[in-house]
């Protein structure tokens, strides 16, 4: 567990005694601390330690928030396990596509089941789906086995949370703790890696772009960036305790910096970070291409560390749709951007994301997105189908594209980025390249798995020993979106 400032000692420093703090983080360590001895009493009347499941639906950044939830309920006593029958079972949800939320209703139902057998499950929910009224009145009407739900601005608030559920007998069946914004940034609280040698750091929360699609500034709030000294002194914490690689997290990475006292540029800081000893690999998502800056690609074209994987979304090849999703580029601009990126970055991997059936996309709009694809000549594309979010602006819009046109399109577009990603799998074979080893295969204990910088998967024989080191690989064969190598 990474402790980049010396939270259990602030948490045994709290004192029980008195009332709660109101500062944060100090006011969470009480609680903490308190919960602490809660769980230490039912593991003794149990018999057992008490348990815990953390279910993560969507992006990165709900990842990285699971990541500080774990830590939280793994210093308050709980042991996490992957079994959905556990003592307290948590759903980080997403809501960027209508999917993610009939899984969790879908999931909720089981939770049902499994809490009649054991009335003493907590059941919390949290994440971006929260932050929409219509859910929760749903859940608060066919979900009452729903313990807490809180959103995507108070993660932080989880311990106190708990400590109102068990403690407080005047609190209802069912907490709600529901922000609709904050500027407030906690960040010193315990937090779980998946990876021992990497990990995510979010340099900065919300969104300012308001894309017409998009439901993120809605269920994430406005732009906040932390402060730079703040994310060095996390990034080395984790140096010191093993980390190799970092993934820097925002909604807009691009955008960082504009909100603080002092601003500074993504690629400023992008700078102080590589100075940073003991650190060997840098990554970053997500970046929106009408911020995506020269002095950022300069930065890009001259480190070392900086892996040669950009994630740019594309989202349409239409000017004229690129318009109405307020993305504020035109198919044109972003192409000069590309050229630009690999003009001085030749070796760059690009992925993007790509959006089909926006209401109003005619065949015409489609075709100017076939010839980004064809030009661009994306290293690998995330392919979805428009779905309607309730509270966006294209919701309302007319011209909804028929449901079989979408499905023919999007049948075209995957079959092509597969086949422009199978050709670029395979242009590194023979060469050797440095790869992070992450893990042993799951379906073959003789080989290792890790990435290359580009971000391509590669599987070697090898042993577990080196898990966690950057070791040169010769690529041998291409099986498509993979490698298959040896230690060189």
């Amino acid at each position: 567990m990474e402790h980049y400032t010396n939270i259990n000692a602030m948490v045994q420093a709290a004192d029980l005694t008195l009332p709660p703090p109101e500062k944060e983080p100090d006011r969470q360590y009480y609680f903490i601390k308190k919960l602490q001895q809660h769980i230490a009493q039912k593991e003794q009347e149990k018999g057992r330690k008490l348990t815990c499941n953390i279910k993560t639906f969507g992006c990165q950044m709900n990842a990285r928030d699971s990541e500080k939830i774990l830590g939280i309920l793994q210093t308050i006593g709980y042991e996490e396990t992957d079994s959905e029958q556990a003592d307290l079972v948590l759903y980080n949800t997403c809501t960027v596509r209508e999917n993610a939320n009939l899984k969790v209703y879908g999931r909720l139902g089981q939770l049902k089941r499994y809490k009649s057998k054991n009335p003493d499950m907590l059941t919390i929910l949290c994440g971006c789906m929260m932050q929409e009224p219509e859910v929760i009145e749903r859940i608060k009407k066919s979900y009452r086995n729903v313990d807490i739900i809180f959103g995507t601005h108070n993660i932080f608030k989880l311990a106190e949370l708990l400590a109102m559920r068990l403690f407080d007998q005047d609190a209802k069946r069912m907490i709600i703790d529901i922000w609709k914004d904050t500027t407030e940034i906690v960040e010193e609280l315990p937090n779980s890696r998946k990876y021992s040698f990497k990990g995510g750091v979010n340099i900065m929360f919300g969104c300012n772009n308001f894309c017409s699609y998009c439901i993120v500034p809605y269920v994430r709030g406005r732009e906040r960036s932390r402060e730079p000294e703040d994310i060095i002194e996390e990034i080395k914490g984790m140096v010191a305790d093993g980390v190799v690689e970092v993934m820097l997290l925002g909604q807009n990475v691009n955008s960082y910096g504009k909100t603080l006292e002092h601003p500074i540029s993504f690629a400023q800081l992008l700078r102080q970070v590589e100075q940073i000893e003991g650190l060997e690999r840098i990554r970053f998502m997500t970046s929106h291409p009408k911020d995506l800056s020269d002095e950022l690609i300069e930065v890009m074209s001259q480190s070392d560390k900086i892996c040669k994987h950009l994630h740019l979304p594309l989202q349409s090849g239409s000017s004229r749709l690129l318009k109405i999703m307020n993305r504020h580029y035109t198919k044109e601009s972003y192409l000069e951007l590309v050229d630009k990126i690999r003009a001085k970055n030749p070796d760059i991997a690009l992925t993007t994301d790509i959006i089909v059936g926006f209401p109003g996309e005619t065949e015409e709009d489609f075709a100017d997105t076939m010839d980004v694809v064809e030009k661009v000549q994306y290293d690998s594309a995330f392919t979805f189908i428009y779905s309607k979010r309730t509270g966006t602006p294209a919701a309302a819009m007319e011209d909804q594209v028929p449901e079989e046109v979408v499905k023919e399109r999007f049948d075209r577009l995957l079959e092509r980025v597969q086949q422009i990603a199978a050709v670029h799998a395979g242009k590194d074979v023979g060469k050797v390249v440095e790869v992070l080893v992450e893990e042993q295969n799951g379906q073959d204990a003789s080989l290792m798995t890790g990435r290359t910088s580009q971000n391509y998967v590669v599987h070697f024989p090898g042993e577990t020993c080196l898990i966690g080191k950057i070791i040169p690989v010769k690529l041998i064969e291409s099986k498509g979106f993979y490698y298959m190598g040896e230690q060189a």
